[in-house]
């Protein structure tokens, strides 16, 4: 489902256009995720650019995202990117909030049938310098979290045998391209 531009404030309308650059030109484009491609052509994906400034207000609409998800017809919402501008812009908060974000996916019941997947422009995983090329695979241009359909994920793991090597496809594919080439991927040069 993409969400009319036009109906977004001035400011939200360049938070989903970025939003979308980034999944077209390095998710897709990159084939970071083999399995984005898909829901992003039958277009099934919901965009919500919140307008939370606290991490309860968040909460509340991650919560009702989740219930949408859940409630919708998986052949017009396959998943849903809740992305959070003004909140939790610092990576160490956003990945403290992951716990009571799983914390709501288990309290809706939606454990098994709904799991998240988190994006920062901070993102950094364990074990690495800020400046790995390999924590840009995880990398939006605003935080992020993605709801996704547990039934989906295990249909597009099953059509695709080798998905325990994305990630390693993917810091060579990062490696490869170099922080430079990640710069001019997203503003298009």
């Amino acid at each position: 489902m993409v969400i009319d531009p036009k109906q977004l404030p001035p400011e939200d309308e360049a938070v989903l256009a970025a939003t979308r650059r980034w999944l077209e030109r390095a998710v897709i484009g990159l084939n970071l995720c083999p399995f984005a491609k898909a829901v992003h052509i039958k277009k099934q994906i919901r965009y919500v650019v919140s307008a939370a400034q606290t991490t309860e207000a968040l909460l509340a609409d991650l919560i009702t995202e989740l219930r949408t998800l859940q409630a919708a017809d998986a052949a017009e919402i396959d998943t849903t990117l809740l992305v959070h501008p003004r909140v939790l812009g610092d990576f160490l908060d956003y990945n403290d909030f992951l716990e009571l974000a799983d914390a709501a996916v288990a309290g809706e019941g939606l454990e098994g049938e709904i799991q998240l997947a988190s994006f920062h422009p901070q993102y950094q995983f364990a074990g690495t310098r800020p400046e790995d090329i390999g924590n840009y695979s995880n990398r939006s241009p605003y935080p992020t979290l993605h709801l996704l359909r547990e039934a989906s994920i295990d249909r597009a793991v099953a059509a695709f045998p080798d998905a325990g090597e994305i990630f390693e496809r993917n810091i060579e594919t990062l490696r490869h391209l170099g922080h430079d080439g990640w710069r001019r991927l997203l503003e298009g040069e």
